[in-house]
């Protein structure tokens, strides 16, 4: 049975709202679901997206109890960027895909795969033709182009864009769009005041530190037993094990806060000098310490994660 840790020692009932943090053992992106992706050897190597939902004591190796933080708040972000694509280079890409997919013709045979390129060709070149104001444009925006390649050569740093703002005063149009360009992981960070009132409670802080430090280190050696190198040094460090956060309210699921994903520990601070300087009990525990943890979500939230935790109740993750 997992070991339980708890500060206040005494200060959870059945409604108490509290911060409870699993430690349960790392599992590889390639176990956490089904055969997804396979190399050439036939090993999954891309998890399923949604894996990492907290598995509610999978694997549990201890478990912590802390106070509600003093400061609870979640945010949720996705990437995006700034995309340029001009009618020119818009017109010259639907042209090259058109050409492309004309390749599907030759199922027909030789003869009507070749009249299917060349059609597409004649198409795509037209595109670009009119993207560019006809024959004319087309001539004046490549003349640019050679020009700006020539000065180039002799060390000069201009582009057509620029040859064509300094003779026209015009530019081409970039058609800027924001789109999306990924997802972001959360962040979590919390602050933990503890002064211990009792021999008994300065023990558990002091188990509680050590479990976060022992469960958030590098774990060497590989997990084949046996294996180093020639001269017995362990050549290979493995991932920490991984902490699952819940809000409860007594012993269910908080009602209404935000939901986590299982998360990496990333970074533990202590301070033992929590109050005016340096001060001790008589069996050298600290009259006040301060611990900072840092929690890095192991995936992002999709929209169906988002769904199912609404049935809950609650705010979603």
């Amino acid at each position: 049975m997992a070991e339980v840790y708890r500060y206040p020692l005494k200060a959870f009932t059945d409604k108490t709202d509290y911060l409870q943090i699993d430690i349960v053992e790392y599992t590889p992106i390639r176990n956490t679901s089904g055969v997804f992706i396979k190399d050439s050897k036939g090993t999954s190597l891309a998890g399923k997206p949604r894996s990492r939902n907290v598995n509610q004591g999978k694997g549990l190796l201890k478990t912590i109890l802390l106070p509600m933080p003093n400061q609870i708040q979640d945010s949720n972000s996705v990437k995006y960027a700034t995309s340029e694509l001009n009618s020119i280079a818009g017109a010259a890409v639907g042209g090259i895909i058109d050409v492309m997919e004309g390749g599907k013709a030759f199922n027909g045979g030789f003869v009507s795969g070749m009249q299917a390129i060349g059609e597409r060709s004649k198409n795509a070149l037209d595109n670009v033709s009119s993207a560019v104001g006809g024959l004319s444009g087309a001539q004046g925006f490549f003349t640019r182009r050679l020009a700006s390649s020539a000065v180039n050569m002799l060390g000069a740093n201009i582009s057509a864009g620029q040859i064509l703002a300094r003779s026209t005063g015009e530019i081409l149009n970039p058609n800027a769009e924001v789109l999306f360009n990924g997802v972001n992981l959360r962040t979590f960070k919390f602050s933990f005041k503890m002064i211990p009132r009792s021999y008994e409670e300065g023990q558990q802080i002091k188990e509680i530190i050590k479990a976060f430090k022992l469960h958030s280190a590098a774990k060497l050696g590989s997990k084949e037993q046996g294996i180093t190198n020639e001269i017995g040094i362990e050549s290979f460090i493995r991932t920490p094990d991984i902490f699952e956060l819940r809000y409860r309210k007594g012993g269910g699921e908080h009602p209404y806060l935000h939901k986590f994903k299982q998360c990496f520990l990333e970074s533990v601070d202590a301070t033992y000098t929590g109050e005016s300087g340096y001060a001790t009990y008589d069996d050298g525990t600290p009259t006040s310490l301060n611990i900072n943890l840092t929690f890095r979500e192991i995936e992002p939230i999709y929209d169906k994660d988002q769904d199912d935790a609404f049935k809950s109740g609650g705010v979603g993750f």
